[in-house]
């Protein structure tokens, strides 16, 4: 009878000991079920899915790009600093070569100053024809433009010229970049990193944010993003707050390292000393900072069977390898097993006394 006890109530503990396992299966890896999974696809439809935009402000995104691909060029009008060529036909003399000034005019013989500011070239030489009227018999005006200094875009931030660049009506946006020398940088843990923060960098026209991916503008050169630059416009670079990764959880040597462009999931993981054999198939990135996390899944193992892409990091993310749920249950089973060989032999002593009386 008390061997029954015991074999029943050790049943019972296994028993409830299990069920309660099954529940601890999912104490980490569950909590992800509904976590937005990033495939390493640099489409747009990936953008849709890490920034919460919905399909429609997608469209209007496009929509809004594509407006002012089509836009025409503006007419050029004549402002401070630009350096024209005034002629007029048989008469020589009257030529000359000179910049407009800042307050938009420039002195001519018999006129005095002359407002062009503001003008298209045909309506300065229009103006330029009818004051000369009076002193030359019918006057033929033409004016070239020889440097234009008023066409101008200013870019700041996070680059290493920030200023006020001229521009043309070929200039795009990943050109003016350029020509302020791209990302600035700094040391960091005695390396030395980029700090442009492309994601959050921004191009502002007439008081209007425009619509612009800059990292597809500037590492791909996608037209629709890589916009003509127009002049008053102004362009900030971001600036990273944080040029590093952090790498923790089921791997050899957690970290925090600093972030290289370009770097991908598998890079970080590497420079960890990899994964430990408990890892769970996906692997968490947390990003945009811990005020306001966003989670994202990555299928670890798909990427290196070669079913997925490798991820992309950006500057701040957290890459978090789980405990895989039957390494859980394993370590938990590990720890049981001591208790329930003991409950076992303890519910079967009658049997051992027998055994060892007959031997």
């Amino acid at each position: 009878m008390s061997a029954g006890i015991n074999k029943s109530g050790a049943a019972f503990v296994f028993a409830a000991a299990l069920a309660f396992a099954g529940c601890y299966m999912d104490r980490l890896t569950g909590n992800y079920d509904d976590v937005a999974e990033l495939d390493g696809s640099d489409d747009e439809s990936a953008v849709i899915e890490r920034t919460g935009q919905d399909d429609q402000a997608q469209a209007e995104r496009e929509r809004r790009l594509t407006e002012l691909a089509a836009e025409e060029e503006p007419v050029y009008r004549m402002n401070a600093g630009d350096e024209i060529e005034i002629r007029v036909y048989d008469h020589a003399d009257l030529g000359m070569t000179t910049k407009i000034g800042p307050d938009g005019n420039v002195g001519f013989a018999f006129l005095g100053q002359v407002g062009l500011g503001g003008l298209t070239i045909s309506e300065g030489a229009e103006k330029i024809r009818d004051g000369l009227a009076p002193y030359v018999k019918s006057p033929v005006v033409s004016i070239t433009v020889r440097n234009v200094e008023s066409a101008t875009a200013t870019i700041a931030g996070a680059c290493v010229k920030p200023g006020v660049y001229g521009i043309s009506n070929t200039t795009r946006l990943a050109d003016l970049y350029a020509i302020a020398g791209a990302s600035a940088s700094r040391l960091y843990d005695g390396a030395t990193v980029d700090v442009a923060d492309l994601d959050n960098s921004v191009v502002v026209r007439r008081g209007e944010v425009l619509p612009v991916d800059f990292r597809k503008a500037v590492s791909s050169g996608d037209e629709l993003h890589n916009i003509r630059i127009r002049r008053g416009d102004y362009i900030y670079i971001a600036q990273r707050m944080d040029s590093s990764v952090t790498i923790c959880g089921e791997v050899k040597n957690p970290q925090r390292r600093i972030f290289e462009s370009g770097m991908g999931l598998i890079e970080a993981l590497t420079s960890s000393g990899w994964m430990l054999e408990t890892h769970w198939k996906n692997v968490i990135i947390i990003r945009d900072g811990l005020s306001n996390p966003k989670f994202y899944k990555v299928d670890v193992d798909g990427i290196l069977a070669g079913k997925r892409r490798n991820v992309a990091l950006r500057a701040g993310d957290i890459v978090y390898v789980p405990r895989d749920n039957l390494a859980e249950y394993n370590v938990f089973v590990r720890k049981l097993l001591p208790t329930a060989q003991i409950i076992h032999l303890l519910s079967n002593r009658s049997t051992r006394h027998t055994f060892y009386d007959n031997w």
